[in-house]
Formats: C-alpha cells, sequence, structure tokens
C-alpha cells in the first residue's frame, strides 16, 4: 500500500505478453528497479499464469487483473481470490472496461478480496461509477473513459473533469478510497496532471508494457514528481 506522499503506479500487463512469463518478469524487475531509484511505488498486474512466477521471483507488488466473488466449490472458469493471493498477488483490479461487471458482481468481488487479504482497485468510467463503486468499499477507484484506453490522449488532459469530479464524489461518499487516474497515461506529465487533480497516482498498460524499454518509459514517468 502507498504512503500519502507517495503516488502509487500500476502497470497493467493485460495479454500484451506471450511466453513464458519471462517478460513479465522482466517487466516487474524494471518496476522494482525505477521504484527504488525513485522512491515510487509500482506495482504490476500479469496474467494470471504468470502471478505466482512473478511475485516468487521479484519483491514488487502484484496485482491479479480480475477476480470472482466466489467461494470454493463448484465454479469452474473463475478467479478464486484465496488462490490469487496464495500465488503471490497482494490485491487485484476489479471491473476493467475489458473485464466488465455488474454493480453486484463488484461488491462480490470486494468483498471476497477482502476476506481473502486482498486490496482492491475498482475500476469505472464516469463520475457516478465511481461514486456507486466507492460505496462498495474498494481501497481505490481507477477513473478509466473506455474511449480512451490505449490512445495515448491521457484523461488527465482529455477529460480532467471526470478525474477531478471522480475525485470529490469519492471523498464524498468515502473518505477511505482514493482515486487513480487511467486511460492514455504515458508521460511525466501526464501522471503530474494525474496528481494535480487530486488523484493518488495512475493505472496504465500499453505506454510502459508495449515501449521499446519500459524501464525507461517508467522513469520518465516518474521524472517530474
Amino acid at each position: 500500500m502507498n504512503s500519502s506522499k507517495s503516488p502509487l503506479i500500476v502497470v497493467n500487463l493485460k495479454t500484451y505478453l506471450q511466453g513464458t512469463g519471462e517478460k513479465a518478469v522482466t517487466i516487474a524487475k524494471a518496476c522494482k528497479n525505477v521504484s527504488e531509484k525513485y522512491n515510487v511505488d509500482i506495482g504490476v498486474s500479469p496474467q494470471f499464469c504468470d502471478i505466482y512466477q512473478v511475485a516468487s521471483q521479484v519483491d514488487v507488488p502484484v496485482y491479479s487483473q480480475h477476480i470472482d466473488g466466489i467461494d470454493g466449490g463448484s465454479h469452474t472458469g473463475q478467479i478464486l481470490a484465496q488462490c490469487v493471493k496464495d500465488a503471490g498477488a497482494i490485491g487485484t483490479l476489479v471491473n476493467h472496461s475489458e473485464r466488465r461487471l455488474t454493480l453486484a458482481d463488484i461488491d462480490s468481488s470486494v468483498k471476497a478480496a477482502g476476506k481473502a487479504g486482498l486490496s482492491t482497485i475498482v475500476c469505472t468510467n464516469n463520475v457516478n461509477t465511481s461514486a456507486s463503486a466507492a460505496s462498495l468499499g474498494p481501497d481505490y477507484i481507477a477513473i478509466e473513459p473506455p474511449e480512451l484506453i490505449g490512445t495515448g490522449v491521457p484523461v488527465s488532459s482529455a477529460d480532467p473533469q471526470v478525474v477531478k469530479g471522480s475525485v470529490d464524489a469519492v471523498k464524498n461518499v468515502n473518505e477511505d478510497v482514493k482515486v487513480l487516474c487511467g486511460a492514455g497515461i504515458s508521460k511525466g506529465e501526464d501522471l503530474q496532471a494525474a496528481l494535480e487533480l487530486g488523484s493518488a497516482g495512475v493505472l496504465l498498460a500499453s505506454g510502459v508494457v508495449k515501449a521499446e524499454d519500459p524501464e525507461k518509459a517508467l522513469e520518465h514517468l516518474v521524472s517530474q514528481i
């Protein structure tokens, strides 16, 4: 968990990387190197099959890309929170725009994560959804308008009001929930703008994962804080 003085940066690897997991480990090592060099909290969200390999080889916060709101039992193909925790994850994304859930399912997933001791980052797409999700008590809300994801156009500049509005709405509902800024984040000025709008950090993907040199991309991201 990040301190109030240090923003949280979470790199979502999505399914950009194929192979035995070594590519995910390489990016996780880049996250660790930049985290230690700049005293910034950086976590990574690999594919499910890579969680154990990343967590066992690199000392970085690892987040699952999803969990289901279930207990152990007859749930073929679903993701059990406790198994994610046992594999080495410390938290999970919930309701990413590429893995969208109903509000009831978000609630179930947040509760399952809490039961397993996982922190939660609930992704939302607008101010109203951010407020509704905050009422469920996650650790973070990540505001990500889906039309900006992967575009390189940061939400902090394309639609700053959705960030500021979400920060204010979430605070009104639950002051303990922090807000991350996502969608299009890739540069140092993007992170700085997000922090100035009141967010506690950023959730990003392609700006780092698809970069020619992910470590340099991360260094550029944190260079202005």
